[in-house]
């Protein structure tokens, strides 16, 4: 049995020296990231020691009798560290059911890191979802280039490209975010789904300066005037466009095409450059322009799972292992 402990701040050296030597684990668990938003979730975050030492981490929010791997983050679950096995993460997740089912969780919904996040094959968890009967709730398609296979972009997009080298379009690093969040995302967002962008351009601009390696920006000019943009999300082994968008000129300009040209190349020596979901309605639904135009860039299809977990399971793993 291991020792669980739900996280204080008391440990926030700890925490944070484990996600960076984790094998799995990426600065979006590091306490100043998770914490930009803590008023807005009960953390229920939990530290799984055998004796004295710390061997994984588990970054969750509570909502009554439920437990979410951390709603505020793209992926989280389970964390470990490069010399944990499979038989340790099937003994630690016996001692994570019995904890919650200890403390009146009956249920836990799980987004484990997809694996091209991974700095070691870091699969195990699911493995263990497959034991203890999970429930798949849901399915993302990431639309995902490899470098290590690069496929050719299609003749389309090499003409968009083309546009705007010919527009003089020009990319800028810079972290502005307030010009392109109040100038393009925010109206673009609420124009096409009513929505807003889950990070507002204070909270982006504090993040950025607690992590100025991990998180960059880009402008796309076109005479002075800002007609796209990015906010890049960089793990030791992804580029991530977290954010983009552009006006609804771009197909006229190329400005989108352009611009992920330019991050493409830019990032190369990362081994994935990962679009995103092309899914939406909890991965039922496909939109198929946006999955068309990512597969244009070469970009093909990598899966994310979402799991639900009934925690009365944990007699399903006393058996495991002989």
């Amino acid at each position: 049995m291991y020792r669980i402990e739900k996280y204080d701040s008391l440990y926030h050296k700890m925490w944070n020296d484990f996600v960076e030597s984790s094998k799995n684990g990426t600065f979006l668990f590091h306490r100043d990231f998770m914490e930009y938003h803590k008023d807005r979730f009960e953390d229920y975050s939990l530290m799984i020691f055998d004796e004295q030492k710390l061997v994984a981490i588990f970054p969750a929010n509570r909502e009554g009798d439920t437990v979410y791997s951390h709603k505020g983050l793209t992926y989280g679950g389970l964390v470990y560290g490069n010399k944990i096995k499979l038989s340790g993460v099937i003994k630690i997740y016996n001692s994570l059911l019995k904890y919650f089912y200890d403390n009146n969780i009956v249920t836990f919904h799980l987004k484990p890191v997809p694996s091209i996040y991974h700095k070691l094959p870091s699969q195990e968890q699911e493995y263990v979802m497959f034991l203890i009967n999970a429930k798949l709730s849901r399915r993302d398609g990431l639309s995902v280039i490899d470098r290590d296979v690069m496929l050719p972009i299609t003749k389309s997009r090499k003409e968009a490209i083309k546009r705007g080298k010919k527009k003089d379009l020009v990319i800028i690093e810079e972290p502005n975010f307030k010009l392109f969040w109040e100038e393009i995302l925010i109206p673009n967002l609420k124009k096409k789904h009513d929505s807003e962008p889950v990070h507002t351009a204070l909270e982006m601009e504090y993040l950025y300066k607690k992590f100025p390696e991990q998180i960059r920006h880009f402008n796309v000019y076109h005479n002075n005037k800002i007609v796209a943009g990015t906010t890049m999300f960089i793990t030791d082994t992804v580029a991530h466009p977290q954010y983009i968008s552009g006006q609804e000129d771009k197909n006229t300009l190329g400005s989108l095409d352009y611009l992920y040209d330019y991050l493409i190349n830019l990032f190369s020596d990362k081994k994935y450059f990962d679009f995103g979901p092309s899914t939406e309605e909890q991965g039922r639904k496909l939109n198929e322009g946006i999955l068309f135009w990512k597969e244009s860039f070469g970009a093909r299809t990598m899966i994310q799972d979402f799991y639900e977990v009934n925690t009365t399971n944990p007699h399903l793993l006393d058996d495991t292992l002989q």
